[in-house]
């Protein structure tokens, strides 16, 4: 007998228990519909990461307020500004490996143009700030060093914004009043989604930082040189652990803190908490589809014991063909191939489930999923696997039985 005449001997096997073939392979269709599942989910929990990371900027370190004591009271975090535009400055003059070090001040205010108003977050950069966040201009231009050093009245609107003060119109060149301050438009930024808290980051108008201190949003903690934040962008991923360490220094040193007192600012690396979470989201799912994997060996115990019942009822059969001619490994090859097609098929409709449950949590849960054709092949070819490791057993019993005792079996 060829491979083909095997192939079809052992179709016929199954067909003639249909029922009991589908509910055989059962095990395996949970199984790898689930492992394949997981794997969506976590793939794309990290393309959503991925692309968080690439919305924020990268290789980024954001320079806060930290807790400053007044009095022997502990005030907490950002409570005072304790950060000035001059620190942003030494920064990025002083810190070998930083590329840009950008001061920004932030707060909400009410926006009107012509009959339409909008109520965003509005907040006060340099033009090293829309680099370092990989901020796209999609129409007009940025903030640029002019309009710092002139507080010039320009102001760059986010999607959101733009879409809401101007619809249907091209925002670049339109007036509009800020806080009661007239401003032109120069640009509009590229939509980016929202951030990882879900904040709509289009939803926010860009001013140069000099107007924005003097002109908007002066008296609410930014008077003066004092700004609310600094955006730091390391020239490489590699260099931010030292970028940091480095800063850390040279801002004690600059806010005279003397040494065991705690730092009144605090930086945090950005990247550093995506990947976190990146990491959590891919144990996770890692850990899920192990879990998953088990319903694999439960199918493969299932095949195991049906291939046995399978020898045990066609004894006469086997002793017949051996009696005719047959060999031992003819008789292996049939039932391997028994075993292999029911767990094959068993992984074809799990491939199946296992995509249409993707789509289907990915619509239910707005979920992001991203399934992977290495996933699917490895859930499939792991199923296969299975049949062939849990009906070696079977088939070997099936081909060492003995013809006589076999044609003698009731």
């Amino acid at each position: 007998m060829n491979t083909g005449d095997f192939l079809r001997s052992a179709l016929a096997s199954l067909r003639a228990n249909v029922l009991r073939s589908v509910l055989t392979t059962l095990g395996i269709m949970i199984g790898v519909g689930a492992v394949i599942v997981m794997v969506a989910v976590g793939s794309g929990a990290q393309s959503q990461v991925d692309q968080l990371i690439r919305s924020l900027g990268s290789n980024l370190l954001i320079i806060v307020p930290g807790s400053v004591n007044q009095g022997g009271v502990r005030l907490g975090a950002g409570t005072r500004s304790t950060l000035t535009w001059d620190d942003a400055i030494a920064i990025e003059a002083q810190v070998d490996g930083v590329a840009i070090a950008a001061p920004s001040v932030r707060g909400n205010g009410q926006l009107v143009a012509g009959n339409a108003n909008w109520q965003s977050a509005i907040e006060g950069i340099t033009p090293g700030f829309l680099v370092a966040r990989n901020w796209t201009v999609a129409r007009g231009r940025g903030i640029e060093d002019a309009d710092v050093a002139t507080a010039e009245k320009s102001a760059l609107l986010g999607n959101t914004v733009a879409a809401n003060l101007f619809p249907g119109e091209d925002a670049v060149g339109q007036s509009l009043r800020i806080e009661n301050v007239p401003f032109t438009v120069v640009g509009v930024l590229a939509a980016k989604g929202q951030s990882g808290q879900g904040r709509d980051q289009d939803d926010l108008v860009y001013v140069p930082l000099s107007t924005a201190k003097t002109r908007v949003l002066g008296g609410r903690q930014v008077g003066g040189r004092t700004v609310q934040s600094i955006t730091v962008q390391a020239r490489s991923a590699e260099a931010v652990p030292v970028v940091q360490a480095e800063i850390t220094e040279l801002m004690r040193q600059r806010h005279s803190i003397r040494e065991g007192r705690d730092n009144d600012f605090d930086i945090r690396n950005i990247s550093e908490a995506m990947s976190a979470r990146a990491e959590s989201s891919r144990v996770m799912s890692i850990l899920l589809a192990a879990v998953a994997s088990v319903s694999l060996v439960v199918g493969g115990i299932g095949i195991m014991n049906i291939m046995l019942v399978s020898v045990t009822e066609r004894t006469r059969e086997i002793g017949l063909r051996l009696a005719l001619g047959a060999r031992g490994r003819d008789i292996l090859i049939q039932f391997l191939l028994e075993s292999l097609a029911l767990s094959s098929l068993g992984g074809l409709i799990g491939v199946a489930l296992g995509v249409g449950g993707s789509n289907l949590v990915a619509t239910m849960a707005q979920w992001p999923m991203l399934l992977e054709l290495s996933s699917v092949a490895l859930s499939f070819g792991f199923a296969a696997a299975v049949g062939i490791f849990f009906g070696f057993y079977p088939a070997l019993k099936a081909a060492r039985l003995d013809p006589i005792e076999a044609l003698r079996y009731a």
